[in-house]
């Protein structure tokens, strides 16, 4: 076959998928919520039973990885175990508790000449998934689609190809059990990279909007040829900054939980900011406890001073997102350099300060532009779960429509009712 013909092939292939999704929609769109929490629950047990034959896939992904030569923070967000099945499935059943948003009427009210308005909750319509190497993103993104009325079309990265197909035959049957059509969640089933363009350009029409989930190459590339509206997702920057009023053993837990509990996820912290004012007493323990749990350190003058094993950190060190078991670590003059210092080098994902001080705390909280902030607590939050959301699809760090974890009222939009009796407009 001609490299012509086989591109004709798989464009036919994503508009077949598109118009499937679309016809899938509108279904979707009238759907009572108890036959979408039905599928849920019915997905959920899917996911349980399929357990063995995920797992099977899943070290299939793995080994290929390995042979490919893939560093340890991304075969950690590759790998399933047991329990990571179990929280996706988990997860679902979360979903199927949460209120259905569809048809809630956000305001209502009634003009002078009798016009009866609302402003109703609806689906957005067909939501196309970007994502890399979690195959989690698979459950997680087609149950939120779903709960919110929409018809999704899944993407997933190439190293989790055998993975994500078998969490999508999962989710299929949940669907099937409950009624709903087995085309409102599809899964691309090509690795071929101009797939991802095909939805880019909306599929002729049937997305409505893209959803990307991974690192700066694909954020990057969504940014620079969608013509679809699109949910940012970009890299998670994530500061700690331990203030001059933070209590010590507070700091040592949370900064531990903040970069070491996963580095690979987008909610790890990756730079530390220590206050000067507790230079001589927060400091050394700090950098003492992140390079004993097996974190190399990069920081400024003086942090390297504290600690012979800290390597100096460089101008880049403050913009990067390592997802592995390094952190930049600065110490900075009070609240107001740390303020400046996030918002220059950071992603606007999620930000926290250790402090006692309540009046800091909400001037952080007020200040620091990031989708999440957080006080006295971990970056590692920053999950939809955490926020009780079940799942989330990633964390939106845009300002526009959606921002921070993307659950199912997210993925909803608005129309207007307007009832009358005869009015016209002079």
């Amino acid at each position: 076959m001609t490299a012509a013909a086989a591109r004709a092939d798989l464009d036919g292939l994503m508009l077949d998928i598109g118009a499937r999704a679309r016809a899938a929609a509108k279904i979707l769109a009238l759907a009572p919520a108890a036959q979408k929490d039905a599928a849920l629950r019915a997905m959920a047990q899917a996911l349980r039973a399929a357990t063995p034959d995920i797992l099977a896939a899943n070290a299939e992904d793995m080994a290929q990885a390995r042979a490919n030569g893939t560093t340890g923070s991304f075969l950690d967000r590759l790998e399933l175990t047991p329990a990571r099945i179990e929280a996706m499935a988990a997860g679902l059943d979360v979903v199927a508790g949460l209120p259905d948003p569809i048809g809630s009427v956000l305001a209502a009210w009634t003009r002078p000449n009798g016009l009866a308005f609302e402003r109703v909750r609806v689906p957005i319509g067909v939501i196309g998934v970007i994502y890399e190497s979690r195959p989690n993103v698979t459950a997680d993104a087609g149950a939120l689609c779903l709960k919110a009325g929409n018809a999704a079309i899944l993407r997933g990265g190439s190293e989790s190809f055998r993975s994500a197909a078998a969490i999508h035959r999962a989710l299929a049957q949940g669907l099937e059990e409950a009624g709903l059509p087995a085309d409102a969640i599809q899964i691309v089933p090509t690795r071929d990279r101009a797939a991802v363009g095909a939805m880019l350009a909306g599929l002729g029409g049937a997305i409505d909007v893209i959803v990307p989930r991974g690192g700066k190459g694909l954020v990057a590339r969504v940014q620079a040829e969608a013509r679809v509206p699109v949910f940012a997702h970009l890299e998670g920057i994530c500061h700690v900054y331990v203030h001059a009023a933070a209590d010590l053993d507070i700091a040592k837990t949370v900064v531990l939980n903040a970069k070491m509990r996963r580095t690979g996820i987008c909610g790890a912290a990756e730079t530390l900011l220590v206050d000067r004012a507790v230079v001589a007493t927060h400091l050394k323990p700090l950098i003492a406890m992140l390079l004993e749990a097996g974190c190399a350190v990069r920081g400024d003058e003086t942090v390297q001073a504290v600690d012979p094993r800290v390597t100096p950190a460089t101008e880049a060190d403050w913009s990067t997102e390592y997802l592995d078991a390094i952190i930049s670590a600065k110490v900075v003059d009070g609240l107001d350099a740390a303020i400046a210092h996030i918002e220059r080098y950071g992603s606007h994902h999620t930000d926290a300060i250790l402090t006692e001080d309540a009046a800091a705390a909400e001037r952080f909280l007020a200040e620091v532009d990031s989708a999440i902030v957080l006080v006295n607590a971990s970056t590692q939050f920053a999950d939809g779960g955490e926020f009780g959301f079940g799942a989330e699809i990633g964390i939106a760090t845009g300002k526009l429509h959606a921002r921070g974890p993307v659950g199912v009222e997210q993925l909803t939009s608005f129309k207007y009712k307007v009832r009358g009796h005869g009015q016209t407009r002079a």
